[in-house]
This record gives C-alpha cells, sequence and structure tokens, in this order.
C-alpha cells in the first residue's frame, strides 16, 4: 500500500459520461517530497516519509530545517510515514498526482470535523425516552436507564453516552476515482471523505 498525502478543496458535483450527476469531493493531491528512505537494514523495516505543503523556515526549528535540508527542499507542514513498495525512490524525489492516473479505487484517511459536546440522540442515533405526553416534560432527548443498580452498581466501560463528538481519524476504503487532473495534482473522488475544508487528507493506494 503506497500513499500520498492531500488537501481537501472541497465538493462540486460533474457529469459522469452516461449523463448522470455524480458529487464528487476535489482533493490536492501532492506534490510529496521524500524527506527520508527507511530500510531493513537501517531502521528494521522499509517504508517512506513524505513530506506535503510548504511552510516558512522561520516557523520551523533547526532540526526540521537540516532534516528537510538532506532533502534538497523547504519545510512542510504535513509529514507521514507510507509504505515503500518501490525500491527506486530516493531521497529528494517528488511524487505527483501522475501516480493516481490510472487507479479506479483509493482509501482516504483523514481527521472527521470536531461537533463539541453532544448528547445521545445526537451522537448515537437513540431515539430518546416515551413519548411527549402523560406529564413528562424534559425527557425527550435523554439517554434513559444506564444500568442496574443492585449489580453490577456500576456503568461499564463503553456505554454509549453524551460526550465528544467528532475530531476522529477515520479511513474511507474503496473511493471510486472519478477524473483525475495531473497538471493540477487534482484528485476527483465519489462522494464525501472526512475532514473540513482544507484540512490534510492520506491517499492510500
Amino acid at each position: 500500500m503506497s500513499g500520498l498525502i492531500g488537501r481537501k478543496i472541497g465538493m462540486t458535483s460533474i457529469f459522469s459520461e452516461d449523463g448522470k450527476n455524480v458529487a464528487v469531493t476535489v482533493i490536492e493531491a501532492g506534490p510529496c517530497v521524500v524527506t527520508q528512505v527507511k530500510t531493513a537494514e537501517t531502521d528494521g523495516y522499509s517504508a517512506l516519509q513524505v513530506a506535503f505543503d510548504d511552510k516558512k523556515e522561520k516557523s520551523s526549528n533547526k532540526p526540521q530545517i537540516g532534516h528537510f535540508k538532506k532533502a534538497n527542499t523547504t519545510p512542510k507542514r504535513k509529514v507521514v510515514e507510507i509504505e515503500n513498495e518501490n525500491p527506486n525512490v530516493k531521497l529528494g524525489d517528488v511524487l505527483t498526482a501522475d501516480l493516481l492516473v490510472d487507479l479506479e479505487f483509493v482509501d482516504i484517511i483523514g481527521i472527521t470535523i470536531g461537533k463539541g459536546f453532544q448528547g445521545v440522540v445526537k451522537r448515537h442515533g437513540f431515539s430518546g425516552v416515551g413519548g411527549a405526553t402523560h406529564g413528562q416534560h424534559n425527557r425527550l432527548r435523554a439517554p434513559g436507564s444506564m444500568g442496574a443498580s443492585s449489580y453490577p452498581s456500576r456503568v461499564f466501560k463503553g456505554k454509549r453516552m453524551a460526550g465528544q463528538m467528532g475530531g476522529d481519524q477515520v479511513k474511507i476504503q474503496n473511493l471510486q476515482v472519478i477524473k483525475v487532473v495531473p497538471e493540477n495534482n487534482l484528485l476527483l473522488v465519489k462522494g464525501s471523505v472526512p475532514g473540513s475544508k482544507g484540512s490534510y487528507l492520506i491517499i492510500e493506494y
């Protein structure tokens, strides 16, 4: 499994060849610079460290500047380690959307949009307790009973309750590649992907 780092640009819709209107997510896929090549001899396993999105040198510390200078590139904001399936890749190589041209499906990893503290109805899809009549007035969106009292006299770990929602790393598998625009490093996939506009994504293929 190889990969690229990308940025979510947003969603739009395009017409397919058979005339259907398809909702797509537009992703800026690369260019990514190979900033480290890990091998079984030196590191115990084989992998590539790739970096994406330039940032100012004054915003980087000296170890980071030196690390990126070895790859003859400027400091980057996002650094990710991916599997290395191509032994010909060298330090400083640039990976672009050209690698995605012949693909039919990709996996996308992203951080979901944070929703803050939410109740059980929004967070877990609870239906609420009872109806709106028979004298009750404030329990429509309540979680209900959380467990027995005499035994085990506690709430089990993992009980679905209100709490922080979103901000989780999620992988969406087998997203259909609708179109690739190599000259602009753009990837169009069918449907939605995790994250807000401008968030970083990992594209696995």
